[in-house]
């Protein structure tokens, strides 16, 4: 049960004005829409004569400052807009509307600081602002309002004070741009049946809502929205709450419907979600009668696109309801596709909102995989319903809470809906693994930083990263297996109860937590989980722990994969952590210790001869870890006679531990190597997905050196048992598996055994697409292998082959199959045609927006297209980071993209000139990304200096 709150005398005025400023809205509308059409046509979309220039101030600077004053805080919006899906005579598409906001005055003040973006939002002359007092108060005069670019701020300076404890009422009117930018209130283009469509769509995460109307956009300052939507007769309107009224009006002698929809839960701005098309939907109605609805477009829910997503809704939803004891908080769950979306999807309350192939599937051309993803994203998503929706970070800082939550529970809920797939394991290949990657650089950061650090919206969009995610869900898990999950379930029911409609620090979830373990006497822990956690969320990085079985040592040190770099971060704890260490000897499980110190000594991990201990059992810590030589060895003997004894889990953890404590040169390369030798009997997905992974970085390490011909020999023979395996599997490569990993398995063997010459492999890949070139209306290559033998055949062609898989890509009706045509074009081998691809990103009608920076990765990850991938991005630099400079994840990728073969001085010194040329432009939100580019390069130069040789030699002594 929610915590509730009840309405004041203040708010049951404020609702009147709502109401009565509903019954007006139609009529402010038309004198919009009037003034609209006679304005000049020339007159630019930024100029507007309803500002005041500025009067000098010298006592006070509130704007200036990034963050909001704590003098005023909303309580209601009533927001109306109209967007026009048709360009006007300017040629531009554009929204007019207005707001209106109810606040409450805390501390006397005579300034309101309320975020509009002046790039997108124009005030109608004469309609600046309007300020009301509530209950019987008379509001001071407005003297002047201006914008304050930089910071975002409609400055609203009055003649006298705002009273504490009083409420007022602010209206505006505006316009805006509605681009497709991909931010704010925008519009998306897209082709069904020969004809252009239009739809108007949202993306407020994290500062874009102050695009689309005024507001006080900080996560904290929670209001409820009362959201009207006009529009085209011929399209629907949807919004956070459910429709409650739709009707159909005539404005200066254009027809048009309004729809009302019903007042919001108490939520942030960046929350706020609508969207105006002609898509249709599917629906059913979960056992407490919440309505859910999955939404695309016409032909994609024809087709049968939208049915997995609306199967999988309600028991995830009915899971998070369990796990939470918590109901789900709103009468309806609406998820819709959209053809363009920056993200991968956005937990707006209500209303999610994804790209196409994080909830459509097609059984006849979507993967296995993409059937993951689905079950996935739609968990992720759902679980943010009550974990940053219901429960919101008070500030930017703290998104981790919210993000690193999310991406742990998404396994929950998955594996409750496809309970069969044992989908929680593989967190260790997509959190825990890739957050040990960025976590091991001087240039990481703590989970939780420093208000302080956290303040532009660039900055804020810097901590949409892997470490918010993936180290976020790593860390949590790590903390629910010591505490067990149900006393840490109980403790986030309880966190969710108190906090409910309100925002918190990390700090409250670890007193919710605690409460729930001195509930129970089953777990006991060496300290407080403030004290534990701490550790792990206010300093970055993680410990290598080392065990020496000869005298039972154990020790810990901050792991980095360069040794000797400075670390210019402090840390209050010394870069110490309190380790829980779960392990087993011989195969079997021994009791959970602590490691509180530095070092210490724990007798039982002493062995005798021929006895091993392994370290991190389930990788469920959040630490690599270290062996005496002797256990090393004992381990791979262990892996070469039989590798089943290990749990498939840590066999994966034992890959990827002993590869990159070999870049950090804390043990020999050639051991690492070692761990690959057993491959030839594995057959199970997540050692091999680890494996890949490790080699993969090999590869691109050395695909322009000599090592590259014995590694691949080397590889082709530890691969050609797994392929010869699924060759007889699946009768010659006609069917597929039944197990679900091991169809991403076959996935590894087709693609390795093509990467490296096994006899057969290309000729397949080559022949079967031959087949559908000659046959495009009839594609028999299944959908799980289309990726991998797309690939190989473009990359094996010529023009002829690219052609035909732009002219499919240009045809695909699916989502999930453009994704694999855009992805393969990137592996022709011959130049012209990838710099051509490259010039294509530049055109959306070519390369949609969403998908620009992601394909010019594609490129760079050839090593034929890396050089003029990076030559492209630094010739197109200024238009690059414009159009694409303030995203968060896609935006930081393509620098870690276009930089991941770098590995020579040459290279850095191209690197940090990219980083001065361009220091005026700016990184925005791949400023972080391009420090840890130069420090993974500075690393890799001093590694290759001493390994290279060994290398070589081991590889060349392996493949005889």
């Amino acid at each position: 049960m929610a915590k509730g709150y009840y309405i004041s005398k203040n708010m049951a005025t404020a609702a009147m004005v709502l109401a009565a400023i509903a019954l007006v809205t139609i009529i402010a509308l038309s004198i919009v829409y009037n003034r609209e059409k006679s304005k000049n046509a020339a007159k630019s979309m930024n100029v507007t004569t309803s500002m005041v220039p500025p009067t000098p101030k010298t006592s006070n600077e509130l704007w200036d400052k990034y963050r909001l004053p704590d003098t005023l805080v909303p309580h209601h919006y009533n927001v109306t807009l109209w967007p026009r899906l048709v360009m006007d005579a300017n040629g531009m598409y554009v929204f007019t509307g207005n707001s209106s906001v109810i606040f409450t005055c805390l501390k006397k003040t005579d300034l309101i600081l309320i975020h509009a973006n002046k790039l997108n939002l124009t005030l109608f002359n004469g309609h600046h602002a309007k300020l009301m007092g509530l209950d019987g108060v008379t509001a001071p005069a407005i003297k002047t309002t201006w914008f304050q670019t930089e910071m975002h701020y409609l400055v609203i300076q009055l003649n006298g004070n705002l009273k504490p404890g009083k409420s007022y009422w602010l209206y505006t009117e505006f316009r805006g741009e509605l681009a497709d930018d991909l931010e704010g209130f925008y519009r998306s283009e897209y082709m069904e049946d020969g004809r252009k469509k239009i739809i108007a769509i949202t993306q407020m995460q994290a500062t874009y809502a102050r695009k689309a109307f005024p507001c006080f956009d900080e996560p904290a300052m929670k209001a409820v929205f009362h959201i009207t939507l006009i529009h085209d007769p011929e399209t629907m309107a949807l919004s956070n709450g459910q429709e409650i009224k739709t009707e159909n009006l005539n404005i200066d002698g254009i027809t048009v419907t309004r729809t009302t929809f019903e007042p919001t839960k108490k939520m942030s701005t960046y929350l706020v979600a609508f969207v105006v098309s002609d898509f249709t939907y599917i629906k059913a109605k979960d056992k407490k009668g919440v309505l859910v609805r999955i939404w695309a477009r016409k032909k994609a829910i024809e087709e049968g696109q939208g049915n997995y997503a609306l199967s999988i809704t309600q028991p995830i939803l009915e899971f998070f309801e369990m796990y939470y004891n918590t109901s789900y908080p709103l009468s309806k769950s609406d998820q819709i596709a959209l053809p363009d979306f920056k993200a991968g999807a956005m937990e707006n309350w209500g209303l999610i909102t994804y790209r196409e192939t994080a909830l459509l599937y097609d059984a006849h051309t979507s993967a296995n995989g993409n059937k993951q993803r689905i079950v996935t994203v739609v968990s992720h998503e759902l679980a943010h319903m009550w974990f940053g929706n219901l429960v919101t970070l008070k500030w930017w800082n703290d998104l981790w809470l919210n993000e690193g939550f999310a991406s742990y529970v998404e396994y929950l809920g998955a594996d409750h809906a496809e309970p069969t797939w044992n989908i929680k394991d593989q967190i260790i290949l997509y959190d825990l693994q890739r957050a040990f990657a960025v976590d091991s650089l001087t240039s990481s950061h703590p989970l939780s930083r420093k208000e302080e650090e956290v303040n532009t919206p660039s900055e804020i969009s810097e901590m949409f990263n892997t470490i918010s995610y993936s180290k976020g869900a790593a860390v949590l898990r790590m903390l629910s297996q010591f505490l067990t999950e149900r006393v840490f379930a109980k403790g986030l029911g309880n966190y969710l109860k108190q906090f409910a409609f309100g925002s918190t620090v990390h700090s409250d979830l670890w007193d919710h937590l605690q409460k729930a373990a001195d509930q129970t006497s089953v777990v006991k822990l060496p300290r407080n989980v403030h004290d534990i956690m701490n550790r792990w969320i206010l300093q970055m990085g993680l410990p290598v722990v080392t065990i020496d079985t000869r005298n039972g040592n154990i020790s810990q040190k901050h792991f980095l994969l360069d040794s000797q770099a400075v670390v210019e971060r402090k840390s209050e704890f010394n870069y110490e952590w309190f380790v829980p260490i779960k392990w087993m000897k011989n195969g079997q499980v021994q009791d959970q210790l602590w490691l509180l110190q530095k070092s210490a000594i724990h007798k039982p991990m002493k062995v005798s001869k021929g006895e091993w201990v392994l370290a991190n059992l389930h990788a469920s810590g959040y630490f690599r870890v270290n062996y005496d030589l002797e256990n090393w060895e004992r381990l791979l003997s262990q892996l070469e006679s039989n590798h089943e004894i290990i749990p498939v889990v840590n066999r994966a953890q034992l890959l990827d531990d002993a590869f990159n404590v070999a870049r950090a040169s804390v043990i020999n390369v050639t051991l690492a190597l070692r761990t690959t030798k057993y491959l030839l009997h594995e057959r199970d997905y997540i050692p091999w997905e680890a494996a890949w992974r490790n080699l993969n970085y090999f590869f691109k390490l050395f695909d322009r050196s000599e090592v590259y011909g014995a590694m691949q020999v080397y590889v082709k023979k530890q691969v050609k048992p797994l392929f010869k395996y699924f060759g007889t599997l699946t009768s010659n490569w006609t069917t597929v598996p039944s197990g679900h990993t091991d169809q991403f398995t076959q996935i590894i063997a087709l693609s390795l055994a093509c990467s490296t010459g096994v006899e057969g492999c290309r000729d397949l890949t080559k022949s079967w697409f031959r087949r559908w070139m000659q046959n495009p209306h009839t594609n028999t290559i299944h959908p799980n292998l289309r990726s991998t033998v797309y690939c190989n055949a473009i990359a094996a062609g010529g023009a002829e082959e690219w052609d035909f898989g732009w002219k499919m890509f240009q045809n695909a009706t699916v989502a999930a199959e453009a994704v694999k045509l855009r992805a393969a074009l990137a592996c022709t081998k011959v130049p012209w045609l990838l710099n051509r691809y490259l010039e294509y990103t530049l055109n959306p009608e070519k390369i949609r927006k969403q998908d620009a920076t992601s394909t010019i990765g594609y490129i760079a990850s050839n090593v034929i297209g890396q050089p003029l991938a990076w030559d492209f991005v630094r010739a197109n630099w200024d238009y690059i980071f414009k159009v694409y400079g303030a995203g968060s994840f896609t935006f930081s990728r393509l620098i870690g993209d276009i930089t991941y073969r770098f590995c020579t001085s040459f290279e850095l010194s191209q690197l940090k000139r990219f980083q001065k040329d361009n220091a005026e432009t700016g990184f925005g939100s791949g400023t972080q990304t391009l420090q840890q580019a130069i420090e993974k390069t500075t690393a890799k130069i001093k590694w290759l200096a001493e390994n290279k040789e060994p290398v070589l030699r081991w590889f060349i002594s392996e493949s005889a």
